[in-house]
């Protein structure tokens, strides 16, 4: 389990510095020098020399070569219409697209500007097949962005995705940073992409589709500055989407796998110490299977105790007591697994079969705040007082609610209660400390750390989380000194497995002396010691990213997504992975304005 302040500065970093992950492509003429073209009514266009001929013939030998050029500019007329040059743009198109791509290139491009504007009168008047009638002749004159674009949009107001893309990617072949193309294309694939959710084929594709549009709603973004609000916003909704597929996906299949054993050991520790259940030699095989599962648990083999409480519960308990036992153990692991509605089925059962066991309510509580339901929460605490009222875990469990929920006061009056029953735990004096800094109580939160460092001297937690509090008011060097002393401390712990001093100390590095070599190396030495340490991961993948090193960033965003032990967790993580796709991808599509980005992130930092 992270610490509170560790996460919170990491995730306020993060959002404070969102866009910098989000910031986070010859005609030839066709007619020949003495050729010229007629149009005769609604007739197919077509080259007559019979003007030329008459030109010549009536003339001198002598002559012969300065009327003949006359004749080939001349705005005389035949039996069949006018010369090309008294044609009007509004009679030329009316010409078939084949006859207009014969047509010189000057008057393609004309009659091509005529058509756009007859093109954009249809589309203002709603009559979207007739605008795309005139822009396809359009483009057969003389292709354009503009024109492919322009189709593009009637095309999506007659529902069809599909043919605004087509539109929008041979737009961004000939202007590749077309902007209106880009977000026309990324609407329309953000539509094809609404079911994100399903499994199978449909869903890969629709999750494609909505990369695709998240791609093209950060170019427009980038491109604009972040001054377009829409496509900022546009951002946010697609990577909303495309994550929350994704994880859905992720969590329906995925095996259960217990989180970083640093997240695993404080939520054991923020009970106080209990002795197992005595086991005797001529117990039952399960009795002994559950006995194994709480010596694993002491030697901090999670993953292993978490296997044998399971067999133990499969091979059956000789007592309701050694049940109930087993059950809250599995529950425990369900709880810090993810697996919230596991957890409250084994601890309900629990309860059931043994009314009177505190640490099952107190346990059931968390699980409830987890699920939301705030209310079953409190109930549960109450009867765990009924029971025990002089239990320091409840109080202390119930301050940790009520500093959730932003009820400082009340958690203060929980942790006294929680210290004046045993004041030889250390972690509901820190959280005392804590929620009075919360209150603007500097001076009171000051002094009560100070009691705690002489109190627990010995104790690393003490050194960390009176750094988090010095690094929250900015001084750094003397955070630094309280990390090194809790590091100090961690290693001299047999098995211990607590980096959070490390990446606390990362993180002063990096806000004081932009040392990110240093800030980097605290993180690897901090994954080597515990690699499924969550903290220290999205750590490296912001470090990355503030050094560019995006292709980086993403392996490790990948990699945090691999580990989240909730949903919220696992979205969270797609979503800076996929924001940082998104960026990389703009950086290769567009790099010299990429390299703009790159020191426009810079700067945000």
């Amino acid at each position: 389990m992270t610490s509170n302040a560790s996460a919170n500065s990491l995730a306020r970093w993060i959002q404070e510095n969102r866009f910098a992950v989000v910031a986070v492509a010859a005609t030839a003429a066709v007619a020949s020098a003495a050729g010229a073209y007629y149009l005769s009514g609604t007739r197919s266009v077509a080259k007559d020399s019979s003007s030329t001929k008459t030109a010549s013939s009536s003339s001198s030998k002598k002559k012969r070569s300065k009327k003949s050029k006359k004749a080939k500019s001349s705005a005389s007329t035949t039996s069949d219409g006018p010369l090309l040059d008294d044609a009007s743009d509004e009679s030329l198109a009316n010409l078939s697209e084949a006859e207009i791509k014969r047509l010189p290139q000057e008057r393609r491009e004309a009659v091509a500007q005529y058509l756009k504007g007859l093109g954009n009168k249809a589309y203002t008047d709603k009559k979207y097949e007739d605008a795309i009638a005139k822009y396809t002749k359009a483009i057969a004159a003389a292709p354009s962005a503009v024109f492919f674009s322009n189709r593009a949009a009637c095309y999506s107001n007659l529902g069809r995705p599909e043919k605004v893309i087509e539109d929008c990617n041979e737009a961004l072949k000939l202007e590749h940073a077309y902007v209106k193309a880009l977000n026309r294309r990324a609407v329309a694939t953000e539509q094809l992409g609404e079911k994100a959710e399903e499994p199978g084929e449909e869903g890969d594709k629709a999750r494609a589709y909505l990369t695709q549009s998240l791609s093209d709603f950060t170019a427009v973004a980038i491109l604009g500055q972040f001054r377009d609000s829409n496509a900022t916003s546009s951002v946010e909704r697609v990577l909303k989407k495309l994550a929350s597929g994704k994880a859905k996906q992720i969590m329906a299949t995925r095996e259960p796998r217990l989180p970083s054993p640093t997240f695993v050991t404080a939520y054991f520790e923020a009970f106080r110490p209990s002795s197992p259940p005595k086991i005797h030699d001529d117990a039952s095989q399960g009795d002994k299977t559950l006995q194994k599962a709480f010596e694993a648990q002491a030697a901090r083999n999670y993953t292993h105790s978490f296997t044998l409480v399971s067999e133990a519960i499969e091979q059956g308990l000789s007592t309701k007591e050694l049940e109930a036992t087993a059950l809250n153990l599995r529950g425990t692991y369900y709880f810090v697994i993810g697996l919230a509605q596991r957890a409250l089925d084994d601890l309900d059962r629990s309860t059931e079969l043994c009314d009177d066991y505190v640490q099952s309510w107190v346990k059931k509580a968390s699980v409830h705040m987890e699920l939301g339901d705030k209310d079953a929460a409190f109930k549960d605490f109450e009867k765990a007082i009924a029971i025990q009222p002089e239990d320091p875990d409840i109080y202390y469990h119930r301050g940790q609610v009520n500093f959730i929920l932003g009820d400082f006061d009340a958690a203060i009056a929980d942790y006294e209660k929680s210290t004046s029953l045993d004041d030889k735990f250390i972690f509901s004096q820190v959280q005392h400390a804590v929620a009075n800094y919360k209150l603007g109580n500097i001076a009171r939160s000051t002094a009560a750390f100070r009691r705690i460092l002489k109190t627990f001297e010995n104790a690393p937690e003490s050194y960390n989380y009176y750094g988090e509090l010095l690094l929250d008011q900015q001084r750094h060097e003397d955070a630094v000194a309280n990390f090194d002393k809790s590091i100090a401390l961690e290693r001299a712990k047999p098995n211990s497995t607590n980096v959070l001093p490390m990446i606390n100390k990362a993180l002063v590095l990096f806000q004081w002396k932009q040392d990110l070599t240093g800030a980097e190396q605290l993180c690897r030495d901090a994954l080597k010691i515990d690699p499924e340490c969550d903290v220290a991961v999205a750590t490296l993948a912001q470090l990355s990213l503030q050094q560019s090193k995006i292709p980086e960033a993403i392996e490790y965003f990948r990699r945090s997504a691999e580990i989240a032990r909730t949903e919220p967790e696992l979205i969270n993580a797609i979503t800076y992975e996929y924001a940082s796709r998104a960026q990389l991808q703009f950086i290769r599509d567009y790099p010299e304005q990429g390299a703009a980005l790159s020191q426009m992130a810079s700067s945000l930092m």
